[in-house]
């Protein structure tokens, strides 16, 4: 069973062999620890590591911890992860090797790995909350890199260098600057900074020119940029105030970081000023974000009394004074690390956490505040968020889109700057209003009304057609109207699914000035008795009868030639009775209806539409039986079909209305 110390019992466990071992390099590699220069004491101790004898296994377990420490904070991944197994190999004493392992395993997409190590960590530390959430973060990365969400992601080539960029900010009315923070330069003599092993960072700015074409980055040239660290701005609503990250230059004590801010004078930043949010210079401060109405300053600390790692405060702006810090509480922060916050409005709130279960690294989340002030959390998935860091998000005013940082794909673990788009949404109905043979009709209306308050009429173009725009998940009620016509309405509910969608819908609107066949009705032979392949067209004849109530209708029914003109009448008045009883029994009144049996009296007259499918008739032809004996056996049938037809056709528009 693996043994776990506190860090107060495992120096004193080491003190004393290293009282006659420790080298003078060794210290300096401490002393770099200490002071934050992660960098310097990363190759410090990989150079002690290598000259120590494989022997020596306490030693070279605690350099290759610390080493594996020094790398993970400076996101070298790659030597951290080896560090801390080499540490695992050599019998490390703390515990805590298995929960940093396991968390350079997750960001390297190594989930099978960080599980086991996880669970070695966890069974020690059962209610250890970074270990749970890392847990159920490899068990829900795999499923959001197979279910991306509809973001497109893109690397902003044109934005990056072979040097870090990150915390890009959207700046302007039109949102067509943007300010990021990079360690590129072009000062030769530039020395390289000993926390990170990069140059001092300092701001870009790139625009937009007229035609919406981002240009290439310049670096900010005013006074707000210095020899020394600076990053991570934030804008007021009106453009005239930056807060950002600058870096403190102390050669002997810890390293931190305060929020300074800057004024816009004409067009230049002036020189920052710290901001006075705590009295003293210990305290680590960053990641600036101001709220759009300009109330609250969010930004990160570590201060104490915070629930591990570095937390997400906020302090209200009053006037050039803050507030009091105020810590967002346990739904924001975690054991782990929650930073860059973006302040989108008042009631929503992204950050990056590597406290929440993620992807690996910081992912990015999203938090909404409820009208009870409770916090819900997030996380944005994969494609924006990725096995390695991503954070410091922008958006473009209330668009769904903006650009992010992260290091994903980078083996030296660099940042660069992504951008984000959320395609918007189209769904739509569309179609053609014709009348019964098919002949588009000019003006006809389409009404749509729906639950989401759309109550809207279209008019059809001259070729019949219409377009109407919709929402995702909602019940639409549709009516198509035009002078003349019968009226028919539609009844459509949206898929709630976010995709693309377009639904097709053509009406045929049935004459008001003469007959319409009701196409597929059929009857038993030589009877009255309806076939059941007959019901769906009854039922469509009933759903038109319910949409125009103020109708009345004739149902007329015709035979071919075949037998005596008697016999075929009382057939034919059978067969429309059959029809009119079927739409009483369908629930509409009987008074609406009237039953004409014609027979053969009256044969079919050829339209354009009966003409172009078949081939073989012409518009104007009337299926006379002398007509009908000059066609040859097969065209004789398909005449002899044509004239078997039932018909409807309108004879009041002003039942009840009186």
């Amino acid at each position: 069973m693996k043994t776990t110390y506190s860090t107060g019992y495992l120096l004193l466990f080491l003190s004393l062999f290293f009282f006659s071992c420790k080298s003078a390099k060794l210290s300096d590699a401490e002393e770099k620890q200490r002071i934050g220069e992660y960098y310097e004491a990363a190759a410090i101790y990989r150079k002690v590591y290598t000259k120590t004898s494989a022997k020596k296994r306490d030693l070279r377990a605690y350099i290759a911890y610390r080493m594996g420490d020094c790398n993970r904070l400076i996101n070298n991944t790659p030597r951290a992860t080896s560090a801390y197994m080499n540490a695992l190999r050599y019998h490390y004493p703390d515990s805590l090797v298995h929960l940093r392992l396991a968390q350079m395993h997750h960001k390297n997409g190594k989930y099978a790995d960080a599980v086991k190590q996880y669970r070695d960590f966890l069974a020690l530390h059962p209610e250890n909350e970074l270990a749970i959430n890392g847990l159920k973060g490899c068990e829900q990365a795999p499923v959001w890199r197979q279910n991306p969400t509809r973001y497109v992601v893109r690397k902003m080539e044109k934005f990056n260098s072979k040097y870090a960029e990150f915390s890009p900010m959207l700046y302007g009315e039109k949102y067509d600057q943007l300010y990021f923070t990079s360690s590129r330069t072009k000062d030769r003599e530039a020395k390289i900074n000993a926390i990170t092993g990069l140059y001092n960072n300092n701001f870009f700015l790139v625009k937009q020119n007229e035609n919406g074409v981002w240009q290439a980055p310049i670096e900010i040239e005013d006074p707000v940029n210095t020899e020394a660290d600076e990053g991570t701005p934030s804008f007021s609503t009106d453009g005239n105030t930056m807060y950002y990250t600058y870096c403190t230059q102390d050669t002997e004590g810890a390293r931190t970081s305060e929020i300074y801010v800057s004024t816009r004078s004409g067009a230049a930043w002036a020189k920052g000023t710290r901001v006075g949010i705590v009295k003293d210079s210990v305290t680590m401060l960053g990641h600036p974000s101001v709220s759009p109405d300009g109330k609250y300053l969010y930004f990160v600390s570590d201060a104490i009394g915070g629930y591990g790692g570095k937390d997400i405060f906020r302090a209200r702006i009053t006037g050039n004074n803050f507030g009091p810090m105020e810590n967002l509480g346990t739904q924001i922060n975690t054991s782990g690390d929650e930073v860059f916050p973006y302040a989108r409005d008042s009631v929503t709130l992204y950050f990056a956490s590597d406290g929440h279960p993620g992807m690996g690294g910081l992912d990015l989340f999203k938090a909404a505040l409820d009208s009870t002030g409770t916090w819900s959390v997030e996380n944005m998935k994969a494609p924006v968020n990725s096995m390695a860091d991503d954070f410091g998000i922008t958006f473009a005013g209330r668009r769904e889109s903006g650009f992010f940082s992260s290091n994903r794909n980078d083996a030296r673990g660099g940042d660069h700057l992504y951008s984000f788009e959320l395609p918007i949404v189209t769904v739509s109905i569309e179609g053609i209003v014709s009348d019964a043979d098919e002949y588009p009709i000019e003006e006809a209306t389409i009404r749509i009304v729906g639950r989401d308050g759309l109550n809207e009429k279209v008019a059809t173009k001259k070729n019949g057609t219409y377009k109407v725009e919709l929402e995702r998940d909602i019940r639409y009620v549709m009516m198509a109207s035009a002078r003349g016509y019968l009226n028919q309405n539609f009844e459509l509910k949206t898929t709630p699914e976010e995709k693309n969608e377009t639904y097709v819908v053509d009406f045929f609107l049935s004459p008001i000035y003469k007959p319409v066949v009701i196409e597929h009705i059929f009857y038993d032979f030589d009877k009255a008795t309806l076939r059941p392949e007959s019901k769906e067209a009854l039922d469509e004849l009933i759903r038109m009868m319910n949409d125009n109530p103020n109708i009345t209708i004739e149902l007329g029914a015709h035979t071919d030639r075949k037998g005596t003109d008697e016999y075929n009448e009382r057939l034919a008045q059978r067969r429309a009775q059959s029809v009119v009883d079927y739409l009483i029994a369908g629930g509409i009144a009987g008074d609406r209806m009237e039953a004409k049996g014609y027979g053969e009296s009256v044969p079919k007259v050829i339209n354009k539409k009966i003409e172009k499918e078949t081939g073989f008739l012409h518009e104007g032809d009337t299926l006379t039986e002398a007509f009908i004996l000059t066609l040859t056996p097969d065209q004789q049938e398909q005449a002899d079909q044509m004239n078997r037809r039932t018909e409807f056709k309108v004879l009041r528009t002003n039942y009840n209305l009186y």
